[in-house]
């Protein structure tokens, strides 16, 4: 892969494209849209592959931390920019690049606003190539270092009401991002974060390279789509990643609740019951057969557009489409292949997922 400047095409493929990997989460897609053209207004972000990053290069992963639904959620760009600045500021180590934590409408252009602004290259190395609820599935397996200390730089909230909060922590990886979640709460819903610095070659090795081409990809097939109707756009998703269809019909029961930084609740749609952690974490038949397991990739798409829609945007009564995508033809990280984090999830949905994998 050879360098690309990122343009207005790469923001809107991207979003769409990363808004069906988040799999109900990774954030609105109209945040992205607006910090993806916002960072291509002033500036000239650049994505390189990893083959192009030299091993020795100090990567450091964007993200947002916080729940979708949160109502008072707001980070401005100059918090992107300062969550960088702060990290800088605490690190030994000068940042050469950054990586997005995962895919999503949202966080698939993590990084690319800091990108613009610092003149630093965007590396096609998220550490997941879907969303996840913790900061520790997007950390590429460095909880499983005994050594390591996580740096963690966050900004958000607004000032205008009182609620701006900025900061810099380090610790284990497990207490920091625990913070950060905590400064979510605080902030209103929502933090931008700089994290975790890493050499490009642990980045390769546990990360999901690939994955923002793959996101691109895919949003340029849909938007080839998307003018033939919503049945053709949502075929479009399943061809591309050989997925399924599981159902369309109406949501007859939603429940959605933010607590901890988190969105939690179940969906209801002709017959089958989701559950979600921010993201859609089970997918069954209401007798309780099994279909779907995080991190499989389980999407809703609206019935009338074909357009993701997210586990904090379904409104009750609304058509959507239910579709599934098995783990095995996604591009996902470290993250996801330590069985241990996934205990957090049943903990939360109240459903077994470790003995499904």
């Amino acid at each position: 892969m050879s360098r690309i400047v990122l343009m207005d095409e790469h923001v809107e493929a991207a979003v769409l494209g990363g808004a069906v990997l988040g799999g109900g989460g990774g954030g609105a897609m109209q945040r992205g849209l607006d910090l993806g053209h916002l960072a291509v207004r002033i500036g000239h972000p650049v994505l390189i592959g990893s083959e192009d990053c030299e091993d020795e290069k100090v990567l450091v992963t964007c993200s947002g931390v916080g729940a979708p639904a949160a109502k008072k959620a707001f980070v401005s760009p100059r918090s992107y920019w300062r969550t960088i600045e702060l990290l800088q500021m605490h690190s030994s180590s000068l940042i050469n690049g950054l990586i997005t934590n995962e895919c999503g409408g949202n966080a698939i252009v993590n990084g690319w606003l800091q990108g613009a602004l610092l003149d630093l290259p965007i590396v096609d190395l998220p550490c997941n190539g879907r969303a996840h609820p913790t900061g520790v599935m997007g950390s590429m397996g460095l909880h499983k270092k005994k050594d390591f200390v996580s740096v963690q730089a966050f900004a958000g909230g607004d000032p205008e009401d009182n609620t701006y909060i900025e900061g810099c922590v380090s610790g284990s990886l497990t207490e920091t991002s625990a913070l950060v979640r905590q400064a979510a709460v605080q902030a209103q819903g929502l933090v931008g974060v700089a994290r975790n610095p890493v050499p490009a070659s642990y980045a390769k090795a546990n990360g999901a390279p690939g994955a923002v081409s793959m996101a691109i990809d895919l949003g340029m097939t849909m938007l080839q789509a998307k003018g033939q109707g919503e049945e053709k756009l949502v075929s479009s998703v399943i061809e591309y990643l050989n997925g399924e269809i599981v159902t369309h019909g109406i949501v007859q029961n939603l429940s959605i609740e933010t607590s901890g930084g988190f969105d939690v609740g179940h969906i209801e749609v002709d017959g089958h019951v989701l559950t979600f952690w921010n993201e859609y974490m089970t997918l069954e038949k209401k007798n309780g057969e099994r279909m779907s397991t995080f991190p499989d990739l389980i999407m809703t798409m609206d019935g009338e557009s074909g357009m993701p829609v997210t586990s904090a945007e379904i409104q009750k009564s609304q058509s959507i489409y239910i579709i599934a995508v098995p783990k095995e033809h996604l591009r996902l990280g470290e993250g996801m292949r330590c069985i241990e984090l996934l205990s957090d999830v049943e903990r939360v949905v109240h459903k077994n997922i470790i003995s499904y994998l």
